[in-house]
């Protein structure tokens, strides 16, 4: 099975090169997005004992967003 995507890189009217510059760093977005979810992860893992009051909440609840509008937009991290 083979998928092409086509841009036309030349037509100034309907410019596709934003689009472009998306598919192509597709992969850069999803790793990107896994280092954030990985460090907020070690944020709150690793919390020292004598972190401010909110921070742990602040971390995991900061991670469950990143994960819910990943899970909407139907994207996946593994």
């Amino acid at each position: 099975m083979k998928a092409i995507l086509e841009f036309d890189l030349n037509d100034y009217e309907n410019d596709d090169r934003s689009s472009f510059q998306d598919a192509v760093n597709g992969t850069k977005w999803k790793l990107a997005m896994w280092e954030l979810d990985q460090w907020l992860r070690s944020q709150y893992k690793y919390m020292p004992d004598d972190a401010p009051e909110g921070a742990y909440d602040a971390y995991y609840k900061s991670r469950e967003k990143l994960h819910e509008i990943l899970n909407e937009d139907s994207l996946k991290l593994d």
